[in-house]
């Protein structure tokens, strides 16, 4: 498989190689981010086209440092605003149990104010996270922006279901207590 600053250098050159470059080396990635978020495979498979579309738009000017994470922030905010538009209509109970996890320590909220606070608090759930032992940090992240199910952390990390429950039940609590020491509502 190609290097990724090769497959950005393709973008850059305007060659279309740089998206099938692209889809061979990271397509199953964006297609499982898209997947566990949206629900369907048929909305998946768009979600993944329309990250092909977005990155190609996007470099240049952008030179991204991580490829992968580039990536996968594409895709996790297609499949957010394609979740947001099937949301109107029906539920996916997968991604909808995630956010209802996370309800608990963090509140739901839309005006410009409550933007920039969202930002803030962005920052002070990475400055937790850091804090986290590694296999911790995995879990909550494979969870909460990876949406994936219970199930499958615990077979990607060769560990028990039950583990990972616990784990993410402590984890929230933990950032619950951290965000309202730093001042923050929940």
């Amino acid at each position: 498989m190609m290097e990724d600053s090769k497959i950005i250098d393709l973008y850059f050159e305007r060659s279309e190689e740089a998206i099938t470059q692209t889809a061979e080396k990271y397509g199953r990635l964006c297609r499982s981010i898209a997947m566990h978020i949206v629900g369907s495979y048929e909305d998946a498979q768009e979600c993944e086209n329309d990250t092909y579309v977005a990155v190609w738009n996007a470099i240049p000017p952008t030179r991204p440092n991580i490829f992968s994470a580039f990536l996968s922030r594409i895709s996790r905010n297609i499949a957010l605003n394609r979740y947001e538009y099937n949301r109107a209509g029906k539920r996916n109970s997968q991604f909808d149990l995630v956010l209802e996890e996370l309800e608990e320590c963090l509140s739901s909220s839309y005006s410009v104010e409550d933007t920039y606070i969202a930002g803030e608090v962005a920052g002070m759930i990475n400055a937790f996270l850091e804090k986290l032992k590694t296999e911790t940090r995995i879990i909550f992240v494979r969870r909460y922006y990876y949406a994936d199910s219970v199930k499958e952390i615990a077979q990607r990390l060769a560990i028990g279901e039950s583990k990972v429950k616990t784990t993410l039940f402590r984890v929230r609590q933990e950032l619950k207590a951290y965000l309202e020491e730093q001042g923050v509502q929940v």
